[in-house]
C-alpha cells in the first residue's frame, strides 16, 4: 500500500524535508516529499512504513513543530526511489516561522578562519536567521522572498540543492560572493548624509569595526537587525545614554541593553535559572531581570533592566570590537512602528542618530523585539513579537457526533475513516482586530488559528497605517477574506473604529472577557472559572471604565461577580500621568489635609469625570500618596516602584474582602489602602508591602468562596510580585497567559477564540 500524509505546523524553512528525505532513507522507504502552501505532502512505499511517523517525531529539526498529521491510504503507485519534488501550490494553511537567533554552527563557522563564510554577517541555515520578515507570499521558496534578488553563486547553489547539506532549501543561504552587502551612513556637517560603498573583502568587516569606533567615541548609531533598526550608543556612556534621551525626546523611560554574552550580563544583573533559560533560549528574547550594578540614565528609579543577548551575526561581529554593553531600542517615533528602511530612518530619525549600519536586504515585514519576564519557575510574555511570532496554534472544532477533532491529533486522523471531516472546511474565517494599547491581530480559518507579531498603540497616524498593513500582509500570505470581525466595545479604539468602517459582520466583546477568553484558549480550558481580570482601562458594559473585575466566566458568556469600587478619573486620560487630584479627593478628609492639593482635588470630585474601577489606576494612586512618584512618566512606572519598594519580611496586610464587608456583595472598598499609603508616606518598603499582600490576599480570599479554578489576567499581572504572591499563597489551580502576552496584546486572541468557540 501506499501512505500519504500532510503534515502541518512549522514545518517548512526549517530542515523538514531533509530530515524526512534522510529518514526514509534509512528506512528504504520509497516515495516523495514537498512543500505545499497548506502543509508538508509526504508519499511512502516499503516495508519499514509503520516506522517512519515515529521516527520523524523523534529526530524534528531543532525549529521544526508538528501539529496534524493528516492520513490516507492509497493504492501502490510502486515508485523506485524517494526524492523531494518542487513546491506545490494549494490552499494557505501552513504556519511561517518566526525569525530565529543565528544558531551554533553558524557562529561556529562565522568565526572559523578557514571556512568561506569566515566574518560573513548575513550567514545562516534551515535552523537560525530570518523567516517572518523577508517573506513575500507562501510558499516559503526563495523566489517569495527578499533574498529573490540575490542570484546565488555556484557554491551556495550546491549547498541549497543538497538534501543532506544543512543549507539546503535554506532560502536566505548567500555568501560574501552572492549575498547581500553592508553599507555605511553619516551626517555630514552640512545636515546631508553621505553613504560609504567600497565594497572589497576588507572594507566588508571594517564598516562594522567603523561603527564600534563611533560607539566607542559616544555616538549614537542605527544598525539594521532582522524586523527593523536598533538605535545604539555605549550603555556605559552616561553622557551618551544622556544625548540619546534629549534626542529621542524619551526623559526617563528604561532602555533596554545588548550584551556580549551571559557572563558579562552576570556582572551587571542577579539572574535566576529561569531568566537564564530564556535569555539564552533560541528566539533570545528581551528578558527584564533584577539589577546587580546601577548604570546611570538606562533604567533610573527602578530595579530591572531590560536585558539580552546578541541574535544576528552583526550583532556577534560587532561585539569582536567592544567589550561594554550597549543600549539597542528600537528606531521610532514615539508610539510608532519600528523603522525598517533608512530612507525612512533618515527621515524620521536624522536628527537623533550620527552614523547607520544598513544592508541591502530588505525588510518585507517588520518585527520589533519580543519581551518576556520570567515567575516563579514560569514565564510571562509581555510582547509577542521576533522569535516567537507569527504564532499558530491548531484548534479542534466540535463534530455533528459532539467529539471534537484536529488539535494535536497528529496521525490520527484517517480521511477515508472519518466521515465528519469535511466539516472542518466550513468554518467561518474571522479576524481579530484587538485593542488600543499594545494591538495585534489574530486570525482563524479552517482548523488555524494565527497571532501576528506586536503591533503597538494606535495613537498615530504611522501605527495606524501599520496596523491595516498587518491585516493586509496576512490576508495576502493566507489568501485570507475574513467573514466576521470581532472587535472591542470602546467606541474610541481605532480597531475598533477601522473595524465598524468595514462591510462585514461585526460582533464587540468586552475587553476583560477577551483577557478571560485569551487564557481559555491559550490552556484550552472549558467549563466555568472565576477571572481576575486587572488592567489600567477597558470599556465596560455600564459604559463606565472598568479594570478590577472578577468574573465568573466561560467560553460563551461572562458574570460581573466582583468589581473594585469605581472612583472619579479626574481629569480624564490625563489622570494616568498626574494621579495626584484623583487620589488626594478619595482619602479621608482629615488624612487629605497634608496635601497641598486638597481643596481642588475635593472641589473636583464634585465634577463629571468618568468612574473607573482601574486596578492599574490604584496603582498609580498608591505610588503617589506614598510619595514615590509625582506623576507617571511612563507606563508601569508605578508598578514597577512599588515592586522595587517589596519586602517579603513584611506580611502586614489589610483585608478587603472580608473586614470591608465583601463577602458576596459585589464591591470592593479598597479606599483603606489609600488612607494607608498616606498616612505612611515616606516609608515606601511599608505602603508596597502591604499594598502588595492586601491585593494578593484579596484575590485569594474571593477565590476561597467559589469552587472553581482561577484565571488571572491583564496588563497589571504583568508586575511580577504580585503574581507571585498570589501563586504562593492560594491552592487554587491558577491560569494565567504565558505564550500569549498577558497585557493587551493578548486581547485578539480572546476575541478570535469567542469566534471559534461560538459562531
Amino acid at each position: 500500500m501506499r501512505i500519504k500524509y500532510k503534515i502541518n505546523g512549522i514545518v517548512q524553512g526549517v530542515g523538514f524535508r531533509p530530515t524526512v528525505y534522510k529518514i526514509a532513507k534509512e528506512l528504504d522507504l520509497k516515495g516523495y516529499v514537498l512543500n505545499s502552501s497548506d502543509g508538508v505532502i509526504i508519499e511512502i512505499e516499503g516495508e519499514n512504513q509503520n516506522k517512519f511517523i515515529e521516527t520523524l517525531k523523534n529526530n524534528l529539526p531543532p525549529l521544526a513543530r508538528i501539529d496534524t498529521i493528516e492520513k490516507e491510504i492509497l493504492e501502490r503507485k510502486n515508485y523506485t526511489d524517494f526524492e523531494i519534488i518542487e513546491s506545490k501550490q494549494t490552499t494557505k494553511t501552513t504556519s511561517i516561522s518566526p525569525d530565529i537567533a543565528i544558531c551554533d554552527e553558524c557562529l561556529k563557522e562565522m568565526f572559523d578562519k578557514n571556512n568561506r563564510r569566515y566574518l560573513f554577517p548575513f550567514i545562516n541555515c534551515t535552523n537560525c536567521g530570518p523567516r517572518y520578515t523577508i517573506i513575500k507570499d507562501i510558499p516559503y521558496d526563495r523566489k517569495n522572498t527578499s533574498m529573490a534578488k540575490f542570484k546565488m553563486c555556484e557554491k551556495c547553489y550546491e549547498e541549497y540543492t543538497n538534501p543532506l547539506d544543512r543549507r539546503y532549501h535554506a532560502e536566505p543561504t548567500c555568501c560574501f560572493e552572492c549575498g547581500p552587502e553592508l553599507n555605511v551612513k553619516w551626517k555630514m556637517e552640512n545636515g546631508t548624509w553621505k553613504e560609504l560603498r567600497i565594497e572589497n573583502g576588507e572594507w566588508r568587516i571594517k564598516k562594522i569595526e567603523l561603527i564600534a569606533e563611533k560607539i566607542k567615541e559616544g555616538k549614537i548609531v542605527a544598525i539594521k537587525g532582522l524586523g527593523g533598526f536598533h538605535l545604539v550608543c555605549n550603555a556605559t556612556n552616561e553622557e551618551a545614554v544622556k544625548e540619546l534621551r534629549r534626542r529621542k525626546q524619551r526623559p526617563t523611560k528604561p532602555f533596554a541593553m545588548m550584551f556580549k554574552d551571559l557572563d558579562t550580563i552576570k556582572e551587571y544583573c542577579d539572574l535566576s535559572a529561569k531568566d537564564t533559560e530564556l535569555i539564552t533560549s533560541k528566539e533570545k528574547p528581551i528578558v527584564l531581570v533584577k539589577k546587580r550594578v546601577d548604570l546611570p540614565q538606562i533604567a533610573d528609579g527602578i530595579d530591572r533592566y531590560g536585558v539580552f543577548l546578541p541574535y544576528t551575526p552583526v550583532h556577534y561581529l560587532l561585539f569582536e570590537y567592544i567589550d561594554f554593553p550597549i543600549v539597542a531600542t528600537s528606531a521610532n517615533i514615539s508610539d510608532e512602528p519600528i523603522i525598517r528602511d533608512s530612507n525612512e530612518l533618515v527621515e524620521k530619525l536624522g536628527n537623533v542618530v550620527d552614523y547607520i549600519l544598513d544592508n541591502d536586504r530588505d525588510i518585507i515585514n517588520a518585527c520589533d523585539d519580543s519581551v518576556v519576564q520570567a515567575v516563579e519557575f514560569e514565564y510571562i510574555t509581555m510582547r509577542c513579537a521576533r522569535g516567537y511570532a507569527p504564532l499558530m496554534k491548531n484548534v479542534k472544532f466540535k463534530m455533528d457526533n459532539g467529539k471534537w477533532t484536529m488539535e494535536n491529533e497528529k496521525d490520527k486522523i484517517d480521511r477515508n475513516n472519518n466521515s465528519q471531516f469535511s466539516i472542518l472546511n466550513s468554518q467561518l474565517n474571522i479576524l481579530g482586530v484587538g485593542a488600543n494599547q499594545k494591538n495585534t491581530i489574530s486570525l482563524s480559518f479552517k482548523d488555524k488559528f494565527i497571532l501576528s507579531p506586536h503591533i503597538g498603540d494606535l495613537g498615530t497616524i504611522g501605527s495606524i497605517e501599520y496596523f491595516e498593513r498587518t491585516i493586509d500582509t496576512f490576508r495576502r500570505l493566507y489568501d485570507f477574506e475574513e467573514d466576521v470581525i470581532i472587535c472591542d466595545k470602546h467606541p474610541y479604539y481605532e480597531s475598533t473604529k477601522w473595524a465598524l468602517k468595514q462591510n462585514k459582520k461585526i460582533y464587540q466583546i468586552q475587553h476583560h472577557y477577551a483577557h478571560a477568553l485569551a487564557t481559555m484558549f491559550e490552556y484550552d480550558l472549558e467549563g466555568d472559572y472565576l477571572a481576575f481580570i486587572f488592567d489600567g482601562t477597558g470599556y465596560g458594559d455600564d459604559g463606565t471604565i472598568w479594570g478590577g473585575e472578577v468574573f465568573i466566566a466561560n467560553r460563551h458568556t461572562y458574570e460581573r461577580v466582583h468589581y473594585f469600587k469605581q472612583f472619579k478619573l479626574i481629569g480624564g486620560e490625563k489622570a494616568v500621568k498626574n494621579p495626584a487630584n484623583m487620589a488626594v479627593a478619595l482619602l479621608d478628609d482629615e488624612i487629605a489635609e497634608k496635601f497641598k492639593n486638597r481643596k481642588l482635588a475635593k472641589n473636583l470630585s464634585k465634577g463629571s469625570f468618568p468612574l473607573t474601577s482601574s486596578m492599574g489606576r490604584i496603582f498609580d494612586m498608591v505610588a503617589y500618596l506614598a510619595g514615590m512618584i509625582e506623576r507617571n512618566e511612563w507606563e508601569g512606572m508605578s508598578g514597577l516602584l512599588i515592586e522595587k519598594y517589596y519586602n517579603p519580611e513584611i506580611a502586614e496586610y489589610i483585608s478587603l474582602a472580608d473586614s470591608r464587608g465583601c463577602g458576596v456583595k459585589k464591591e470592593i472598598d479598597f479606599v483603606e489602602l489609600l488612607n494607608f499609603a498616606a498616612k505612611n508616606r515616606g516609608d515606601f518598603e511599608l505602603v508596597s508591602s502591604v499594598f502588595i499582600n492586601s491585593i494578593a490576599n484579596c484575590v485569594v480570599e474571593i477565590s476561597e468562596m467559589y469552587d472553581l479554578d482561577v484565571i488571572l489576567g491583564g496588563g497589571v499581572f504583568q508586575n511580577k510580585t504580585l503574581l507571585s504572591e498570589i501563586l504562593k499563597r492560594s491552592n487554587k489551580k491558577i491560569y494565567f497567559n504565558k505564550t500569549i502576552p498577558i497585557n493587551d496584546g493578548g486581547i485578539s486572541v480572546g476575541q478570535t477564540a469567542w469566534g471559534i468557540w461560538n459562531l
